[in-house]
Parts: C-alpha cells; structure tokens; sequence
C-alpha cells in the first residue's frame, strides 16, 4: 500500500480539499476573533431570554454559511462520483492482495508430494474443521461424521441405511435405502459393488456379493445414472461416485457444503481455502478413512 499516493485522484481531491477546509477555518475563525475584540453598539436581541440572558440576533455568518454549502456540495461529489474514480475500495485492495498471495502460494506449493498434502491438510484441518469433527476427525461421539468411516465400504453403508443430505444437487436429498425398496440384506451388497466397481475405493471385504449389488444398484441409477457419475442427460444430478473414497469427493463436499446433526457445515467454496489446501484437506480425510 502507498502512502501519499498522489496519482490517485481521490487521494489528490481529498488533500486539496483538507488544505482548503484548514485554510478557510483559519479566515474565519481570525475574522471572527477579531470581531469579538472590537466594541458593538446596540444590537437587536431575538425573543429568547433565559434568566437574563439575551440572544443577539444575528444573521448565520457568511463563512460559515459558504462552508456548510461547500460540504454539502463535496459529499454529494465523493458519494456519488468520487468514491468510484480509479475504482478503488478497500474491499478491492484486499480481494487484490489475497490474489497475489493466493498465486505465491501455488506457486509455491503447486508441486506438494502425497505426504506432504496430507501434512499441509492435517494442519488445516486442525484449524477449520476439528471443532466439529474432533481432532481425529470420529465425529465426537456422533456430533458430526466420523471420518475414520467416511469414504470406506463402512460408509456406504451408512449412508444407505442413514440417507444423505444437504449437498444441494439437482435430485435433493437422498432417502434412506429402506424407503427407496431396497431390502435391508441387500444394502452390504450395494455397498460391496459401489466400492468395487464404480467408487475409487476399489476393493471390498464382500466379494462374493458383488453381483448381487450390481442387480440392485439398479434402483440408484435414477440419481447417479448407470455408471455412477450422477451426470444424467448431460446435467449433474447427484454426487458423482466414481469419486467417493478419493480427495476429489471431499473437495466436491467443501465446495458444496453439508447438512449435519450439528448444523450446516459452510461452503469453502469462498477465499477461506484455495484449491490447493482444498486437495490437501482431502488427501488427509481420505486418509483416515484408510487407516493411514
């Protein structure tokens, strides 16, 4: 930031006009002073008395009166046409300044190895999101989503027999499994195929039920479509999860926001993490998940 940034023409206005203003008070206030020393005659008194005390009646003195003017005058100026000029803010400076710090950082960090994002996003998570989620990220006792659990075949099958909400997508939120028609013993074999086949995940401890799952996953391709995606008829319906189980799904949360038993988790969507601590804070999440 530049002091005394003459260029600016706001700052020039500004301190011609401060000048003017300090300049013309100083007339003033030595006229009036020389006013007070010299001896009036008789002068009129105004009809208000209090205890004796008589008001001159006087007429608003022409310096005071040119300088109310004058202001009225500039504020009207500054609100409507000054303040815009150069189109500076302070708003502005600062959106600037996280800008270009935002670009030092990827610059800086752009090239983050595996362990390195997952260092980089314990140490934001610690910051932002262990107030709800516990410093191990177990929910706190229910509080909020156990972590160690979301993103893993366990978590699937939470959200079937739990249902999913507040992600905002196209197709709302997404009942529990039982309301949908699907049969409580078929829920592990959902879950078995989603791991498998289509989530990042890519493995099961239920390989035998598999097949089942892929039969009743039928009844959720009304939201994620056949493959997955949650992309039908080229528009974004649901939650995609070909991407469940990696950093992408969890970024995909922090951008959009969630619902939970707390409240409602925010959007980091905002300036309050850039893409690269986004990708760090899912590397760790997806982390615990794991194990690791």
């Amino acid at each position: 930031m530049q002091w005394l940034n003459l260029e600016d023409n706001v700052n020039l206005l500004s301190l011609i006009g401060a000048i003017l203003i300090i300049l013309i008070t100083l007339v003033v206030v030595g006229r009036m002073f020389q006013q007070m020393k010299e001896t009036k005659g008789e002068a009129e008194l105004s009809e208000h008395n209090w205890d004796g005390i008589g008001e001159y009646k006087n007429a608003v003195p022409l310096g005071w009166a040119i300088m109310f003017l004058l202001l009225i005058v500039w504020a009207i100026w500054y609100f409507l046409l000054g303040y815009p000029l150069n189109s500076y803010s302070q708003i502005g400076e600062y959106n600037q300044e996280v800008a270009a710090h935002n670009a030092k950082f990827q610059e800086k960090f752009h090239n983050l190895s595996a362990d390195d994002k997952v260092a980089m996003g314990e140490n934001l998570f610690l910051v932002q999101c262990s107030a709800c989620h516990g410093i191990t990220g177990d929910g706190i006792n229910g509080k909020a989503q156990n972590l160690g659990v979301w993103g893993s075949e366990e978590g699937i099958i939470e959200v079937l027999n739990k249902g999913s909400k507040g992600m905002n997508y196209a197709m709302g939120e997404m009942a529990p499994a039982a309301d949908l028609g699907v049969n409580a013993e078929d829920v592990p074999a959902v879950a078995a195929y989603v791991a498998k086949e289509i989530s990042a995940i890519k493995k099961t401890a239920n390989e035998n039920l598999v097949a089942r799952g892929k039969e009743v996953f039928a009844t959720c391709t009304a939201c994620h479509g056949e493959d997955g995606t949650g992309v039908i008829g080229g528009e974004v319906m649901a939650p995609n999860l070909t991407q469940y189980g990696s950093a992408e799904f969890v970024v995909d949360v922090l951008n959009r926001g969630k619902d939970g038993n707390i409240g409602v988790m925010p959007k980091f969507s905002s300036n309050i993490l850039n893409d690269i601590q986004k990708q760090a804070v899912g590397e760790y999440v997806i982390s615990l998940s794991r194990g690791e």
